[in-house]
């Protein structure tokens, strides 16, 4: 890393990243960075790139130039898998969770993102030792969203602004220190807006930092210390959110036609 920089300090840090698909570019010679701590958000008109950047970032596409680092550590090119397990963790816009199991089980399956149990440890008795500390972990996280008195609910019968909080629970399991999170207001009614961006709030209150991509504005807006704006895969602008909110290129691009 170049020391000179001015985000060296950066714990995520984009540098001239492009992602192509045939001879589309999705996303162009994109740098960006985020300070610890903050909640940052990724906005942008439909086929801007923003979940295009999401999946570069998270593994789950190689970048076709450009490199991502995360703690100071380059981390394109590894498997998502490596990338959540270094704390590292990302939602998607459709909540993917297990509609036939329990509230409960579904943050289970968070919780096993950080516990890998082989044969030896389950002859020697680990194996049921990290199921109860998955489980103390999984109960804690329920009632810090506010689901504990309904862990043992069917997740298909949760409203929806409950399973929107608990596709939260399931990535906060997996004890993240950089959350990703893609477009959680998605259907939501202004009720469930409120609610949202109060656990988004304590999600962040708890130490954890947060890159949203969102179209609600009176989200992004209220939650989010910085804003990067995407436009045709490439970076339109930078800055707070009153910032954003009167910039010219960005309001005729994307604010003016909302």
């Amino acid at each position: 890393m170049n020391s000179s920089r001015s985000d060296v300090a950066a714990l995520l840090d984009l540098r001239n990243v492009s992602r192509q698909f045939g001879g589309l570019a999705a996303v162009k010679d994109l740098s960006f960075s985020l300070r610890a701590g903050e909640i940052h958000g990724l906005i942008g008109p439909n086929g801007a790139g923003k979940t295009t950047t999401f999946n570069v970032i998270s593994g789950f596409y190689k970048p076709s130039a450009g490199e991502v680092f995360y703690d100071g550590r380059r981390i394109s090119g590894l498997r998502p898998s490596a990338i959540a397990a270094r704390g590292l963790v990302r939602t998607f816009q459709s909540t993917t969770l297990f509609h036939q199991l329990s509230v409960l089980d579904n943050v289970l399956v968070g919780c096993h993102l950080r516990a890998r149990v082989g044969l030896i440890d389950a002859l020697l008795g680990t194996a049921r030792r990290v199921e109860r500390e998955a489980e103390a972990r999984a109960l804690a996280v329920l009632e810090f969203i506010g689901l504990g008195g309904r862990r043992g609910d069917l997740t298909m019968n949760l409203p929806h602004g409950y399973q929107r909080a608990l596709g939260i629970a399931v990535a906060l399991a997996a004890e993240p220190r950089l959350l990703l999170l893609d477009e959680p207001f998605t259907g939501m009614n202004p009720e469930e807006t409120r609610q949202m961006m109060v656990l988004i709030e304590k999600v962040r209150e708890r130490g954890v930092t947060i890159l949203l991509v969102e179209h609600d504005m009176r989200a992004v807006m209220g939650l989010c210390d910085r804003i990067t704006v995407l436009n045709f895969g490439q970076l339109l602008a930078e800055g707070t959110p009153a910032e954003i909110q009167r910039h010219p290129a960005v309001i005729e691009a994307y604010l003016g036609a909302a």
